[in-house]
């Protein structure tokens, strides 16, 4: 074993950021997922040298061949994932782990689901701050059958910024091959309370501002004009703040912005600001049109209501930031009918400029208070992890509509969406180039076609092949031989490296863990015991809001 318990020697760490579950070489891959790095893997990387210790790292998009990418002497392994990549990670960590490395499993999966991610790392992260990433360097021992559970008791106060990321951010964004966007933030958690998002129960903290005006200084002696995409959930909260701090940093219109915000703080004075600083795309959440109203500004109204103004608000954004993308959950237990798909389609042709972005409802895990709710009422499936993107499978049973009906209408509200009479009026109503051909890629390509194929292909397994339709109706938990098929062709090679068991979880782990919270209380010292926690410089203590059981100094 490489890695000594309670070493303090300097370490050989690999960090993998997973931006793509499986190879890839479709064109939008390449010109996109080098932009959809995460920021903490390359905070952690920071972290890390700044402990002392030697760092590689790699952002994986498809492309790479992972057997050359990574080292094979590192003596800890840290993977950053989302929940669809958590299989490709649970495969790469077994492999390390024969090496004889220790690993690490951080990000939104370890947050959402620890307990399966335990099985297969010897460190599952939640909350991460730089004491967090110091304990388990310190440990750095193996902690198996299962992993220690570590986190902080909030998010942090500040992170290494562009400056000090640029090392890892550089050569990532190189892999684009036009297309470059550097990935920031300004704050974290959310001050909207949406029942179904991961950050609905983090709250609000803006970062440092005298940062933001150093990196964006930074950028623009990196780059000839650079474009910024702000990773906050919620960008621009405190509005005045934001804008006066890149006002007083960069000269007007320097820097490209692109941020996801709500509709709520979209003025058209604010739009006049951010179009005089370069925003240039903008993500507002729409995802009802029977609920939300404080997030889209629309009060009181819904259904056909909320449509128009909506529609007239996006159409307004429009006029001042050539790219939106107009975000919706389908699923949702107050849709029924029709009429929610009917609505969306009367707003792709009242907005034909936004770009619409489907999701389907899902349950990830811990992600959400509304998750108990759901596995309390039995409506929550055993899809695995590979198809949890919000798009490949929904894992909730809808409240309203049988399976088939539901596909249905998805199908055709897809259809509708992206049919070349409405991919050529998008075309038509976005003003700049760029716009126009993302537009357009986005549509031919997996987000437009591949989804309707994908979708069109369900819902006929869903009458031809009983085992589908029993798994979707949750009387059957053996996973039909579709999806255990599309999981061995995307891993590929990395098939054989996973666990037997890394195919299927308990998808009710959540519920479980707070029924069966009182009794666990006193086992507490056995378990840190049993995990080998051992050093006499950690502490065990039991996260109030998450029920897990965590280390820190």
């Amino acid at each position: 074993m490489r890695a000594i318990a309670g070493s303090r020697r300097r370490l050989r760490v690999a960090i993998l950021d997973l931006v793509s579950k499986r190879p890839s070489r479709k064109l939008y891959a390449r010109v996109m997922k080098p932009n959809l790095a995460s920021i903490m893997p390359q905070v952690v990387a920071v972290w890390c040298q700044q402990l002392g210790h030697d760092v590689r790292f790699v952002c994986y998009t498809g492309f790479e061949d992972l057997s050359q990418e990574l080292a094979d002497d590192a003596d800890i392994l840290v993977i950053g994932a989302f929940t669809s990549a958590a299989q490709t990670a649970y495969a790469i960590s077994n492999l390390y782990r024969r090496r004889g490395a220790i690993t690490v499993l951080g990000g939104p999966h370890a947050r959402c689901y620890p307990e399966d991610a335990a099985r297969y790392f010897d460190y599952v992260l939640g909350f991460t701050d730089k004491t967090t990433v110091e304990d388990v360097l310190r440990d750095c021992a193996p902690h198996r059958p299962l992993g220690v559970l570590l986190g902080a008791r909030r998010q942090p106060l500040d992170l290494p910024g562009v400056q000090e990321r640029w090392q890892f951010i550089e050569p990532t964004i190189a892999k684009a091959p036009t297309f470059k966007l550097v990935p920031m933030i300004g704050s974290m958690g959310c001050p909207y309370t949406c029942s179904f998002c991961i950050d609905s129960v983090v709250d609000y903290q803006p970062l440092a501002f005298e940062q933001i005006r150093e990196d964006l200084r930074f950028l623009l002696g990196k780059m000839r004009r650079p474009r910024v995409a702000w990773h906050d959930p919620n960008f621009g909260v405190r509005f005045d703040d934001y804008l006066t701090t890149i006002e007083e940093a960069v000269p007007a219109g320097s820097i490209d912005f692109i941020a996801e915000s709500s509709l709520s703080l979209l003025s058209e004075p604010n739009l006049r600001r951010l179009r005089k600083n370069g925003f240039k795309g903008m993500l507002p959440g729409i995802e009802s049109w029977y609920s939300l109203g404080n997030k889209s500004k629309t009060g009181r109204n819904i259904g056909a209501d909320k449509v128009k103004q909506v529609s007239e608000h996006v159409n307004l954004i429009l006029e001042y930031i050539p790219y939106v993308q107009a975000n919706f959950v389908l699923g949702l237990d107050f849709d029924q009918g029709p009429e929610p798909f009917e609505l969306t389609k009367q707003f792709v042709d009242r907005s034909p400029g936004a770009f619409p972005g489907f999701s389907l409802l899902s349950a990830f895990g811990r992600a959400a208070p509304l998750n108990l709710e759901l596995q309390r009422e039995d409506r929550v499936l055993p899809f695995p992890f590979h198809f949890l993107d919000n798009n490949k499978a929904m894992n909730v049973r809808p409240k309203r509509y049988d399976w088939p009906e539901f596909y249905d209408h998805l199908i055709d509200l897809t259809r509708y969406a992206f049919s070349w009479p409405r991919i050529y009026r998008r075309m038509r109503a976005n003003q700049t180039a760029i716009p126009k051909w993302l537009n357009v890629v986005r549509a031919v390509s997996s987000e437009g076609f591949g989804r309707l194929k994908y979708h069109s292909r369900i819902r006929r397994l869903l009458d031809t092949d009983r085992t589908v339709r029993q798994f979707f109706e949750g009387e059957a938990k053996i996973l039909p031989k579709f999806y255990e098929a599309k999981i061995r062709q995307d891993l590929g090679p990395l098939w054989d490296l996973l666990p037997p068991a890394a195919l299927c979880h308990d998808h009710l782990a959540y519920l479980k863990s707070q029924q069966a919270r009182p009794a666990q209380a006193p086992a507490r010292s056995a378990a840190r015991r049993a995990n080998g926690l051992t050093p006499p410089d950690l502490r065990a203590r039991l996260d109030d809001q998450a029920g897990l059981l965590v280390v820190r100094e």
